[in-house]
């Protein structure tokens, strides 16, 4: 838990030094850090994108779940054990 608040605190103190260095950047250079930081945004949203599509293109679709059919209109009941097939095998020969 100490950890978790060392971190938290690491962060909010790297946030509050982001602002701050960005801030007076765009007060000194401001053309050239809101192209920058266009440029950026743009990278981002477009790589995500990306790794969305590539997720779902390479991704194999599920398998179709086994239909539930309840007796009488009954709600769904739980689901038996799979059916391995060995108790309707017989012995050939």
């Amino acid at each position: 838990m100490a950890n978790d608040r060392a971190l938290g605190g690491a962060i909010l103190v790297g946030s509050i030094l982001g602002i701050i260095i960005y801030g007076t950047l765009l007060w000194f250079w401001a053309l050239i850090i809101l192209e920058i930081t266009a440029f950026l945004g743009v990278i981002v949203l477009l790589g995500i994108l990306g790794w969305i599509g590539w997720t779902m293109a390479t991704t194999p679709p599920p398998e179709p779940m086994p239909e539930m059919s309840g007796a009488g209109g009954q709600g769904a009941t739980a689901p038996s054990a799979p059916n391995t097939g060995a108790a309707d095998k017989k012995p050939s020969g």
